[in-house]
């Protein structure tokens, strides 16, 4: 098995590396922040929010301020030593 082999599929695309860029440096990360930083559409940001969190790697809290709600975004522990091995393996490859 080679070191390309070793990169984790759920971080191919540019967004969810995006998406844990930014957990990895911040607590908690509310939907429209996430959505401004990564300059996506809300339902490119929900299919691959939806995705990472089915994988365990993120946590969504889904709560209402006032009378609007509002979704924020926060990494998991498994999610942040995911990514750290992911980072890892890519790091790898490029000395390889």
């Amino acid at each position: 098995m080679g070191i390309i082999d070793k990169l984790n599929k759920d971080f191919e695309s540019r967004v969810r590396l995006g998406i844990m860029s930014i957990l990895m440096v911040n607590d908690w990360v509310d939907f429209t922040e996430m959505k401004t930083l990564l300059n996506i559409t809300d339902g490119n940001l929900a299919s691959h929010s939806s995705a990472l969190e089915k994988a365990g790697y993120i946590e969504v809290k889904k709560e209402f301020v006032g009378k609007k709600p509002k979704t924020s975004y926060q990494v998991t522990d498994l999610g942040r030593a995911a990514f750290k091995e992911h980072l890892l393996y890519l790091e790898k490859l490029m000395k390889s």
